[in-house]
């Protein structure tokens, strides 16, 4: 649904006295190209250029864009087209995670457009999977080589900036997003005598790689109980007896011992086991984003356009498992408006509840109204 014409004056305002006092900044902004989008296209237009972040706050205020975007990318000239006549010199390498990849069970009840604090929970987790488990422990990059930021509506975008990566290319990168997604994956890589007699070997916990990852987040699920054994879909039959047989189950993997694991058909079961722990891994990462060496992604520091939250920069990776993105990133705290709301499941926000509304009047503090009013929940009224 198209936001009306009175609810963009109003949000383009109030964006505009936000750039106006705060300003906009971006690191090696001369070499970045730049992209604003309007309120029903994030990139409405790109190519842009600007010599110094005054000249680029005064372009921002003078707009007030819903939507900014910039280069992943240093260019000699940022501005030039084609994409090739901007002379590329390096690129971060990017992963953008998002809510909406995930296929929760909360969806289920609030659609993928909405976003609720378990969502939020949920690709914080995956966010931190994909930096501990992968870029820190597999790929060796170090607190200092990853920035994050909170995308200003259903995730976060992990930059990793490092010597070593700037001048890969985006086949390169493919291979880096194809590993983290477990593409290629065979069970007898892990398991050489799955479907036949013996013992049952297979990874161990501390194994490198893969193998280490299938084997700390099978212990993980046993741990979580018959439930979380479900989810891999293994039948509640199978989930029980495994549960049942928790402890000595943790021992043997944790060693590599597999054969206690006990279920019919195990060639069938390992490979379910390594597709959904697979997909648990990585389903969120948008590989596009990360192959794409000219990817135009949120600058930090920007409003979103569909939430009227500001993409925040944290302060550091360690900052991430107390981050609540809708109590830090909230800037439109001063007066409150008049709002009709159609029909908008509860939204926490700014420490405090709001709705379920279902076509009523309202007076929400300027933050919730405009929340909602971007989300395309309510109008003025």
């Amino acid at each position: 649904m198209a936001i009306g014409s009175r609810e963009a004056a109003l949000a383009s305002s109030l964006f505009r006295k936000f750039y106006s006092k705060y300003g906009i900044s971006a690191d090696d902004v001369e070499k970045r190209e730049f992209g604003f989008g309007n309120f029903e296209t994030k990139i409405a237009y790109r190519h842009m250029a600007f010599r110094s972040n005054e000249e680029l706050k005064k372009r921002v205020v003078s707009e007030a864009p819903p939507f900014i975007s910039f280069s992943t990318a240093r260019y000699n000239d940022p501005a030039g087209r084609p994409l090739e006549s901007k002379g590329w010199l390096g690129s971060e390498l990017i992963f953008d995670l998002d809510s909406t990849d995930l296929n929760l069970q909360c969806q289920k009840v609030h659609g993928k457009s909405w976003v609720c604090g378990e969502c939020l929970d949920a690709v914080k987790d995956e966010t931190a999977k994909l930096v501990e488990e992968f870029l820190f422990a597999d790929f060796g990059f170090s607190k200092d080589d990853i920035t994050l930021n909170f995308s200003g509506n259903r995730g976060y975008h992990v930059h990793v900036i490092a010597d070593a990566i700037m001048k890969l290319t985006s086949r390169e990168r493919k291979e880096i997003s194809d590993y983290i997604s477990g593409i290629g994956l065979d069970p007898v890589m892990f398991f050489p005598n799955v479907g036949g007699k013996g013992k049952m070997v297979g990874p161990k916990a501390t194994d490198a790689g893969w193998g280490g990852h299938i084997a700390r987040g099978f212990i993980s699920r046993l741990n979580g109980g018959a439930a979380a054994l479900k989810e891999l879909g293994i039948s509640s039959q199978s989930a029980k007896k495994l549960e049942e047989h928790k402890a000595e189950l943790v021992f043997g993997v944790s060693t590599g011992n597999w054969d206690k694991v006990d279920v019919p058909k195990k060639d069938e079961f390992w490979k379910s086991i390594i597709g959904s722990m697979t997909v648990s891994q990585s389903d969120s990462i948008d590989r596009n984003v990360t192959n794409d060496i000219h990817h135009l992604i949120r600058m930090a520091g920007t409003i979103h356009g569909d939430t009227g939250l500001v993409a925040r920069k944290l302060d550091g990776y360690s900052s991430l498992s107390g981050f609540d993105p809708m109590a830090k990133c909230v800037v439109f705290r001063s007066g409150s408006l008049d709002v009709v709301v159609e029909d908008s499941p509860a939204v926490d926000i700014g420490g405090s509840t709001f709705g379920p509304y279902r076509n009523s009047k309202q007076t929400l503090p300027t933050y919730a109204a405009l929340y909602l009013i971007l989300k395309r929940r309510a109008v003025l009224a």
